[in-house]
């Protein structure tokens, strides 16, 4: 399953560095972010809870800039 979240970051460099943490986030089969559209998609392995698996994206996304923001 792929969905599209509204994003909130301040520079395309922070942008890369919430994709590479969504990116590696169990449960997270894919995720690209588009700093322009401050959108992220996420595509979700079979089976995995949207729900707690965005929580651990938003988590793992703060860790490497604590300013971004992810609107699901």
């Amino acid at each position: 399953m792929k969905k599209s979240y509204r994003i909130e970051v301040d520079c395309a460099n922070c942008a890369n560095k919430m994709e590479a943490a969504a990116r590696g986030t169990a449960g997270v089969k894919d995720a690209s972010v588009n700093f322009m559209a401050l959108k992220m998609k996420v595509e979700f392995e079979p089976g995995a809870d949207e729900a707690a698996v965005m929580r651990a994206v938003l988590e793992n996304c703060k860790a490497v800039e604590d300013e971004c923001e992810i609107y699901w």
